[in-house]
């Protein structure tokens, strides 16, 4: 990539999308923003990566929006309400198609993961923490209820959870996170980087299509009541088990053998 801001390196079937811009704790920008739009409508075209890590540069994952960009929007009273209306359908259309990218997703955190830079964590499949780090949605510290984080964030923890850190402003650190399940993974300081490459290259070891069919199903059941729920995951094993590389898995299983896929 030749942008910067977003930094993107692919190794055996893993991409690492780092945000870098450590000077603002890589506040999602207008920049920040347009460059993870344009990286994950690649990632989702290409068949060559199996998992994707998004991690932060510097002391911070990601402190949330730019509140300085923000600050100066509103100092502009003709466009205000239109650029903020923007940005913010921006940040949701980046989150949707984080959400919906076929190969599963890891949020590495460290230091802290605040506001928008929350719901970023919370809108990865999966989430990896070093001990120490902190999360929070505390907008409304200043007077801004965290609405669009709120969203991944009440999709991730017990709602009663999420609305505690959403009324309070408080952080939560990563044993508390990875209590409520906000994180899959805590582990110490030192050990981020390698634990987060396990846990990817496991994921990269597995079928593609069963990992694309099934994160599609794990998301699409969510709002289902259990009969509806069961209609689409019933129809999904039978496009899973009738794949060739399936049946090579069942066989390679019943074989004692490792599988031989495509």
């Amino acid at each position: 990539m030749n942008n910067d801001i977003l930094l993107r390196q692919d190794s055996n079937g893993i991409a690492t999308l780092t945000l870098n811009a450590p000077v603002s704790f890589n506040a999602l920008s207008i920049a920040m923003l347009n460059a993870l739009h344009t990286e994950i409508a690649r990632l989702h075209i290409d068949q060559t990566i199996r998992v994707v890590i998004i991690k932060g540069a510097g002391k911070a994952f990601c402190a949330g929006h730019d509140l300085r960009e923000m600050q100066a929007a509103r100092q502009k009273p003709d466009r205000g309400r239109s650029a903020f209306q923007s940005l913010f359908a921006q940040c949701a259309e980046v989150m949707n198609a984080l959400q919906n990218l076929p190969q599963p997703t890891i949020a590495q955190v460290h230091g802290i993961a605040t506001a928008a830079g929350c719901q970023l964590a919370a809108t990865c499949d999966l989430v990896t923490a070093a001990a120490g780090s902190r999360f929070g949605v505390n907008g409304i510290n200043i007077g801004l209820f965290c609405s669009t984080p709120m969203v991944a964030l009440r999709r991730k923890v017990p709602p009663a959870i999420a609305f505690e850190m959403l009324t309070t402003g408080a952080f939560i650190d990563a044993a508390r996170a990875y209590e409520v399940g906000l994180v899959n993974r805590l582990t110490s300081p030192e050990s981020l980087e390698a634990e987060t490459q396990a846990l990817a290259e496991t994921l990269a070891t597995k079928l593609p299509a069963a990992l694309q069919l099934g994160k599609s199903v794990f998301r699409d059941t969510a709002s289902f009541d259990a009969p509806e729920a069961y209609a689409l995951a019933s129809a999904t094993m039978v496009e899973n088990i009738l794949l060739p590389d399936t049946s090579e898995g069942i066989a390679a299983f019943l074989e004692k053998r490792n599988p031989n896929w495509r």
